[in-house]
Order: structure tokens, then C-alpha cells, then sequence
């Protein structure tokens, strides 16, 4: 696992492939805060932070709609190896006016391009969902 938010979403696009309702990731502040930004969003219905054994683990149940999963698609823009970033008046250009939610981490926390748009944020684009 070297990248821990490449690995998060592709698991959780991954549980929505196979259609299940719940699945259970490695725990870390991060991948709990781009938990609770996609529940905000409507990807996902809820997120539980449980320790099994000794490790944390984040159970998240994924967000049906008419038995169709809400998440349809992901792609992963920040890689370890190349890291994209963005000042905020480029971000709403890149937002596409509502195509896919974009997810960014900034230096006043995790949150959507609308969200760091409005507050006048740049910083690192992790991924679009859609």
C-alpha cells in the first residue's frame, strides 16, 4: 500500500463494482476525512471507526439508490509520483460546473473544488468522483 488515497477510493469504486453494501479499510486521518467529505456528498451512507485486534479499521457502507450504486466512477489525479495542485481560481474551471465532484486536500482541511472555490483555497486535487 503505497499511496493510501489511491488505495481507499479504488476500494471503495471496487465494492461498488461487485455490489456490496459495506466493506472495511485501513484506518488513518486522512482516509477518515475524505470519508466524511463523500457522506456529506451522498457517495456514501456512513462511516464507523472500529479497532480489530490491535489495528483501526473505517467501515463504510456504500450509498444505493434504486439498487444502483450513487458512486459510479473515480479517477485518481494526484499519484505519489506526480502530485497535481491547484490554485482556486483554476479549480473552477476544472470542476466542469457539476460534471464530477472533485476532491482536494488543502491547508484548511479535506473538502470539495465548490467548497475550496467558494473559500478562495488552492491545493492538492486527489481525485474527481462521479
Amino acid at each position: 500500500m503505497n499511496h493510501t488515497v489511491s488505495d481507499f477510493i479504488i476500494r471503495i469504486k471496487n465494492a461498488t463494482l461487485s455490489r456490496r453494501k459495506e466493506i472495511s479499510v485501513p484506518f488513518t486521518r486522512v482516509t477518515r476525512e475524505i470519508a466524511k467529505v463523500l457522506v456529506r456528498e451522498g457517495f456514501l451512507e456512513d462511516i464507523k471507526e472500529q479497532k480489530i485486534g490491535k489495528r483501526k479499521v473505517l467501515t463504510i457502507k456504500i450509498r444505493y439508490r434504486k439498487r444502483i450504486p450513487v458512486l459510479t466512477d473515480v479517477e485518481i489525479i494526484s499519484k505519489p509520483s506526480l502530485r497535481i495542485y491547484s490554485p482556486s481560481k483554476n479549480i473552477a474551471d476544472l470542476q466542469r460546473r457539476g460534471m464530477y465532484t472533485m476532491i482536494l486536500s488543502t491547508n484548511k482541511g479535506i473538502m470539495t473544488g465548490n467548497e475550496a472555490y467558494k473559500k478562495k483555497i488552492g491545493g492538492e486535487i486527489f481525485f474527481k468522483i462521479w
